[in-house]
């Protein structure tokens, strides 16, 4: 039964037919676990949130960083340097009281993944790196979980709902994940700052959706919004009898850290990883290294780079190797935003006789990022 101060603050809701108080109950007793708290979670949970669902789950295990405020609408400046499942927490039940929060301060891995989603029955994946699709989505078919899945390319984004009994799964979709540094992420691409809240606001329509029992969820369709066209196109997609892990004869019957097959944690060919911090203890005893920032100049105003570093974006590396050749038998240290383009550039070099290459573990956000942790201890 609702309070007097309840009815008040749903009465838009209770106004609607499809919703009324029976559908503002069932919102206010159900569990919904949001993986991700970046661009698509922050408006996602915002909206959740406000609509009264009664038990959010919040999995996110990265801080506040200023670059992160673009977009991702959860946090102020204040919040730089802070847990951010912290302050999305602070933020939530400031806006809402009912909602109660379970907040994750962790990774999602092969490990977790049954511990933290047993107790939802909608995840919404908001993460921004193919290992961890894949892990959701494996995750939400094994435990019995329905997946409203959302991503974003520089304008673009995409919306479905995935692992529900009438339709396909992400692996139905898209079997197996590209090849390391083929499609980069957001943080090596860039987002245009509002799409994420019009992705995320989405994700969040269908969760209330299903919730409520109404409309026509998008099982079955792949929503795709194109804002530059300021389009909205839907493709149907159907469930792979194949599929190995939700087919009629899954392979996949378990749980792994699909770093090992995305890319991040790939045994390098001719080259090493190492983290920045390991690279400059190396500097100080070797000057043999050239640093090569193979990133955009746009990006490289917004954050600085590692030292005295030679700029080559990767998509000119090929054209300008001739301007590394007299580094060809010394050590070249690669690195960009997140260390998946440095990774393709250090194979490019090795293919081309530069037989010597540290790649730099995370990139230089990781590293910026580490810094601003420091210092926010330290206050």
């Amino acid at each position: 039964m609702l309070s007097k101060e309840q009815l008040n603050r749903y009465h838009r809701h209770l106004l609607l037919p499809e919703v009324g108080l029976d559908g503002q109950e069932k919102l206010l007793v159900a569990r919904v676990l949001v993986v991700g708290l970046g661009g698509l979670g922050c408006p996602a949970a915002l909206y959740l949130a406000a609509a009264g669902i009664g038990h959010l789950g919040l999995v996110d295990f990265d801080r506040v960083d200023e670059s992160n405020l673009q977009r991702q609408v959860l946090y102020t400046d204040e919040d730089v340097g802070r847990i951010k499942v912290e302050a999305a927490a602070q933020r939530l039940v400031a806006l809402n009281p009912d909602v109660q929060i379970e907040a994750f301060h962790e990774r999602l891995t092969a490990e977790n993944a049954e511990r933290i989603f047993t107790h939802y029955d909608y995840v919404l994946d908001g993460t921004d790196t193919f290992a961890s699709r894949y892990l959701v989505n494996d995750a939400c078919v094994l435990f019995g979980k329905i997946n409203v899945y959302g991503s974003l390319f520089r304008f673009e984004g995409q919306v479905s709902v995935f692992a529900h009994p009438a339709g396909p799964c992400y692996r139905c979709l898209f079997p197996v994940p590209p090849n390391p540094g083929e499609v980069p992420n957001c943080a090596e691409a860039g987002v245009l700052g509002v799409l994420p809240g019009q992705i995320g606001a989405t994700q969040a329509t269908e969760v209330l959706k299903l919730i409520l029992g109404m409309g026509e969820p998008l099982v079955n369709r792949l929503l795709l919004f194109d804002s530059l066209a300021m389009e909205w196109r839907s493709m149907r997609v159907a469930r792979n009898s194949a599929c190995p892990v939700c087919g009629d004869l899954p392979t996949i019957t378990g749980l792994v850290d699909y770093d090992e097959f995305c890319g991040n944690l790939m045994e390098p060919g001719g080259f090493v990883e190492m983290t920045a911090e390991e690279i400059l203890q190396l500097m100080e005893t070797r000057n043999d290294l050239l640093l090569l920032d193979v990133r955009e100049e746009v990006e490289t105003r917004a954050v600085p780079g590692l030292g005295k570093s030679t700029l080559i974006p990767l998509g000119q590396l090929p054209a300008r190797l001739g301007e590394l050749v007299a580094f060809r038998d010394k050590t070249i240290v690669a690195y960009c935003a997140a260390g998946i383009r440095s990774r393709k550039a250090l194979e490019i070099l090795d293919q081309n006789g530069f037989s010597k290459g540290i790649n730099m573990t995370g990139g230089i956000n990781r590293y910026h990022g580490n810094l601003q942790r420091e210092r926010s201890r330290g206050k």
